[in-house]
């Protein structure tokens, strides 16, 4: 389903920390709707950010911050209360999935987050990478387990190329998780290894956009994640952006 365009702002993270204003303008350039923010507040404080966000014309998506559930909780739901942002979105470690003990133990944490967060009027979403559907247990997938454990107050934002990874299908997800699923990843590449894959522009790699994106959901958001490039990363993203938008799959500004 169409959504509106966004960068998560770890693919642009050495350029805004070097030039915010700058790098936020040369997105809103591109058509980009928003941002999900990334290693930014914690860098320049949740109103420089919020100030330089409203002067492009970028709206929060959403914070990549940890889920505040320890001793930072109040820290962290302070500063993200201070930039806007209404969902803040994490993960767990890749070890919480070697078990269903784990993965309950792990989930403790997040449903203690979603707590929190309710108590500000905010919401937790929960970022998979690729053992979420690599693991099963007795023949259940560690991702169903997870939600099956999980505070349905939890909302999801689906990394579809960690997915793919996994052995999962995006498209079945969206489909039947429907209105929970609200954002998701999207990057390209051969999603052949965590470690070592380098990303290319969408619509150049392995991942099929056209059914992921095409398919009924409850997604708000799309949002372009390039996390290693060997190219420019505003080519890159503007390429994205052609891909996405040009092909009906996304909403742009431009």
């Amino acid at each position: 389903m169409t959504a509106d365009l966004a960068v998560m702002a770890y693919t642009v993270l050495d350029q805004a920390r070097a030039d915010l204003d700058g790098t936020l303008a040369r997105l809103a350039e591109i058509g980009y709707r928003g941002v999900e923010t990334y290693g930014l507040v914690e860098h320049f404080g949740p109103a420089r950010v919020r100030g330089a966000l409203d002067a492009a014309g970028l709206a929060v998506t959403s914070a990549h911050v940890p889920f505040p559930a320890g001793p930072d909780a109040e820290s962290i739901l302070d500063q993200n209360q201070e930039l806007g942002a209404e969902v803040l979105v994490w993960s767990m470690e890749r070890e919480e999935f070697d078990s269903p003990d784990a993965i309950k133990r792990g989930v403790q944490r997040v449903n203690v987050a979603a707590e929190h967060a309710a108590a500000r009027g905010m919401k937790i979403a929960y970022h998979n990478h690729f053992a979420e559907f690599s693991q099963f247990f007795d023949g259940v997938q560690a991702y169903d387990l997870l939600l099956a454990s999980m505070d349905e107050r939890v909302l999801l934002e689906l990394d579809a190329y960690w997915a793919v990874l996994g052995g999962a299908d995006p498209a079945e997800i969206l489909t039947r998780l429907g209105d929970r699923v609200r954002f998701i990843h999207i990057k390209d590449g051969p999603a052949l290894s965590y470690e070592d894959d380098v990303m290319v522009p969408i619509g150049e790699g392995r991942i099929d956009w056209r059914t992921t994106l095409s398919v009924p959901s409850g997604l708000r958001w799309h949002i372009v994640e390039l996390e290693r490039l060997h190219i420019d990363t505003f080519e890159a993203l503007q390429r994205s952006y052609d891909h996405l938008v040009g092909n009906g799959l996304s909403l742009g500004a431009r």
